[in-house]
């Protein structure tokens, strides 16, 4: 893999109060994204699913931490400090972290929804965080409170630092420090970074001497650490993060946590992702960074090999991850099952976080074809249209009696472990980061949500209005301001247009889709109003040099229903077929098909493409024998049956 040295200065507007964050002194990825500070959305598929969790879902989980004894913790946290006595409340040792979620999508709310009440709410809440951190910086509640009862059987009493397999310490910091980095990025506001900042100074006086060769049992930290890094340029916390990362596997300074926490081999050695999936995800995310800051040849070859092992042996259609409710963890190479699939949404979060930064690191289309796959499909299904129902797992078949969703049928309103839809909190509001990239003058369009953008480059801020349906159709203009020559336009071409899958775990059924591509017409390019013949290449068609300062570029790809077989290997969709139309995938519910037990998928397609405003705007798909609705969307209209993998006697 080609090795890359960009030294960059990140410059950062942050809302009125503008204020650059330090440059760094090591490599860092070639491409960059285009922060949701210069990207206002007019989209109508991703705007108003943002606008509810904006208006709805974080008021919605900061009454849940209310409710359940979250913010409790840090006040009693704080008695306890103080010299009194406390007891903790709620069942896991990570419960912190729905607060410090809850704060950093309300902080990227923030950006692009200025809400004065919500802002004083916020610094209300980071005041009880400050009451419940100790002198030196330490920030567990539960351990602050009383060290030797934890909230649950499966962790350790003891002093600090103790089983940090299970105890989540390091965890807590990791999204302590995530949640500050987007706050002062933000607001401008110190009061929570400083909180961060102090909390992960002590992490170094205790895990950066050499002779300290303890690592989290759940990753996050190392990303945590290397945002902070970015704000401080404090290269105490890069090394930390990557020395966390350096020191598992390391059997001769202590014992390893195996499998489940990816603490079997080294991490330049690892090729199979295993174990947890959301732990597994957030370090391979960590681990690009490393790659990237550090121009690391061994890590570098090691991401990609994992990612690879992941899209071509262990990623549902759907684009999720994880196949085991024990563990929830990834199963073996094919080992996907539809009705006890797990595809936790942390997992489909974290596995967009991971795919950006490969892209960052490549320039290549083909990781956005999956981070698109997974933020249409596994990601979005984990909350209901109504902002206040989610699922952890997000299976692909249901049968009305398997309650897979933590003894639900259907989506619920919270969990004793809230993980997943304080995550999901956390990163719809910053959907508009992945839209854009840049590299020097070039600009990179990686999804396809209307908006307006001011994008800073190397010789001039160029504009850019981004008018389109899609989903519910492939019709884009792209609106450009800049007279630069300099100036290069990348458009990232999907996969699903051009019948490619990124791996080999899933193809198109190409005799069905010649047959559909030609009843939908053909992708075409125009260059104010005339039409342009383009090379596509790693994914993208690329625009430059002509720019007389008001240019549109119209881009039409025809969407057109596809027909997705798998690989052989996958036992438990032989025989099957799954529909895909853009890039969506659908599924068939009981609701509207009563038939669906013996329900097979008729040969060939007769469909009608009906806009259906239930669903928020896309389309609902009728063929002879079913109705098929988007997968995102499925379960909204309570517990029942349902199928994304369908029997066919015909497939090619």
């Amino acid at each position: 893999m080609k090795k890359y040295i960009a030294f960059c200065s990140i410059i950062l507007l942050l809302c009125s109060c503008q204020h650059t964050v330090n440059e760094p002194k090591y490599a860092d990825y070639p491409i960059r994204q285009v922060n949701l500070t210069q990207v206002e959305l007019t989209d109508n598929f991703w705007l108003p699913k943002i606008r509810t969790v904006q208006q709805k879902t974080i008021r919605y989980a900061f009454e849940k931490c209310r409710e359940e004894g979250r913010f409790d913790n840090f006040v009693t946290a704080g008695k306890v400090i103080a010299g009194g006595e406390g007891v903790v409340r709620g069942e896991m040792p990570f419960d912190d972290t729905d607060v410090y979620k809850t704060i950093e999508g309300a902080a990227y709310s923030l950006i692009s929804h200025p809400d004065a009440a919500l802002e004083q709410y916020v610094d209300s809440v980071i005041g009880l965080v400050a009451q419940g951190q100790e002198p030196d910086g330490y920030l567990t509640t539960w351990r602050t409170i009383n060290p030797m009862k934890p909230p649950c059987d499966w962790v350790r009493g003891g002093p600090r630092w103790d089983d940090l397999q299970s105890s989540h310490e390091l965890y807590n910091a990791g999204h302590l420090y995530e949640a500050a980095s987007a706050h002062f990025r933000a607001t401008g506001k110190r009061n929570f970074l400083d909180i961060a900042l102090k909390n992960a100074d002590l992490l170094v006086k205790v895990f950066g001497d050499s002779s300290n060769y303890l690592v989290p049992g759940h990753q996050i930290v190392e990303t945590g650490l290397i945002k902070l890094y970015q704000i401080t340029d404090n290269e105490d916390y890069l090394h930390l993060s990557k020395k966390f990362l350096d020191q598992r596997g390391d059997s001769i300074h202590r014992k390893l946590y195996g499998e489940y926490n990816q603490d079997h081999l080294p991490v330049t050695q690892q090729n199979e992702v295993t174990g947890h999936a959301v732990r597994a995800v957030y370090m391979y995310a960590g681990m690009t960074d490393i790659a990237a800051i550090y121009n690391d040849q061994a890590y570098n070859d090691a991401v990609f090999r994992l990612w690879d092992n992941m899209i071509t042996k262990k990623m549902y259609v759907t684009g999720g991850l994880g196949a085991r409710h024990g563990g929830e963890s990834f199963g073996d190479n094919y080992e996907l099952p539809n009705l006890t699939a797990y595809s936790e949404t942390c997992a489909a979060i974290g596995g967009v976080y991971w795919g950006d930064r490969l892209f960052r690191l490549t320039g290549d289309a083909q990781y956005y074809d999956i981070v698109e796959r997974i933020l249409y499909n596994a990601l979005l299904a984990g909350i209901s249209l109504s902002g206040t129902e989610f699922f952890y797992p997000n299976p692909l078949e249901a049968n009305g009696i398997y309650k897979f969703n933590q003894g639900a049928l259907t989506r619920m309103p919270w969990f004793n472990c809230s993980c997943c839809p304080t995550n999901l909190i956390r990163f719809l509001p910053y959907i508009p980061n992945l839209i854009y990239a840049t590299e020097d003058n070039t600009v990179y369009i990686n999804l396809f949500i209307a908006n307006k953008a001011a994008i800073p480059l190397a010789d001039e801020t160029v504009e850019i209005v981004q008018t389109t349906e899609y989903p519910v159709n492939g019709d884009v203009q792209i609106r450009v301001k800049s007279v630069n020559p300099q100036l290069k336009l990348k458009i990232r071409i999907p996969g699903w247009y051009y019948g490619n899958i990124p791996g080999s775990l899933y193809k198109y059924n190409v005799d069905n889709d010649d047959i559909n591509r030609t009843n939908t017409g053909a992708f075409s390019v125009n260059f104010n109003d005339e039409l342009i013949e383009l090379e596509r290449k790693n994914g993208y068609i690329e625009i430059g040099g002509k720019w007389t300062g008001d240019d549109i570029i119209s881009l039409k790809m025809p969407m057109h229903l596809k027909e997705i077989t798998a690989n052989e290997l996958v036992a438990d969709d032989a025989g099957k077929v799954a529909l895909e139309y853009g890039p969506l995938i659908y599924c068939a519910e009981e609701i509207d098909n009563p038939q669906i037990d013996n329900a097979k998928y008729s040969v060939p397609v007769i469909y009608g493409i009906e806009k259906d405003v239930e669903w928020g705007a896309v389309n609902v798909i009728r063929d002879g024998n079913l109705t098929y609705v988007p997968y995102y969307a499925w379960s909204n209209r309570g517990a029942g049956k349902m199928k994304v993998w369908f029997p066919k006697d015909d497939i090619n």
